[in-house]
């Protein structure tokens, strides 16, 4: 079983690189996400209440869960009961999720900060404060020991997409 988590910054294309490859892939399976936050239609998920996630979790609901920006996510463990499995992970977690899924593959999707700051900006969700406290957060690096690959979307879709598959296929055929 192949599992890989796709990493990065938010605004570097990761759900649509993650959408794109599924669409030439379709045997490959995408994680499905439990976040404490309504859907806003960006991504399936299940939308739950910070208690509904406490609960779950306490229930062992989660192969893997963490929280980051003020949000509580969670992966349930029928998400990874498939042959080859994406799913939109968090920098943060890496550890935890190389713990307990040993065969895991790091996919880093990595954005120029010029191209990142415009998408943040288009998005119109975010303040000027929050982009700029996003592009920080953007240079963190991966924790050590973590063996990565690196797909660059700076292009056009159809190149990340591309550069997506190709770290993914050796694995997935």
């Amino acid at each position: 079983m192949g599992v890989f988590a796709i990493v990065g910054p938010s605004g570097a294309g990761k759900d649509t690189l993650m959408e794109g490859l599924i669409t030439r892939h379709p045997h490959i399976h995408r994680a499905r996400r439990t976040i404490t936050r309504s859907n806003d239609g960006t991504e399936d998920q299940e939308s739950v209440t910070q208690d509904a996630f406490d609960a779950l979790l306490a229930e062992g609901a989660f192969a893997l869960h963490w929280q980051a920006h003020g949000l509580s996510y969670g992966i349930r463990h029928s998400e990874l009961a498939h042959e080859t499995v994406i799913f939109n992970g968090s920098r943060q977690a890496l550890a935890q999720a190389a713990e307990r899924l040993p065969d895991l593959r790091v996919i880093l999707i990595e954005v120029s900060p010029e191209v990142l700051a415009d998408r943040l900006a288009s998005r119109g969700r975010e303040t000027t404060e929050d982009i700029a406290k996003r592009l920080e957060r953007a240079k963190q690096a991966l924790p050590e020991g973590i063996a990565y690959l690196v797909v660059r979307n700076d292009g056009t879709q159809a190149e990340g997409i591309d550069a997506l598959c190709a770290a993914v296929q050796p694995v997935s055929v």
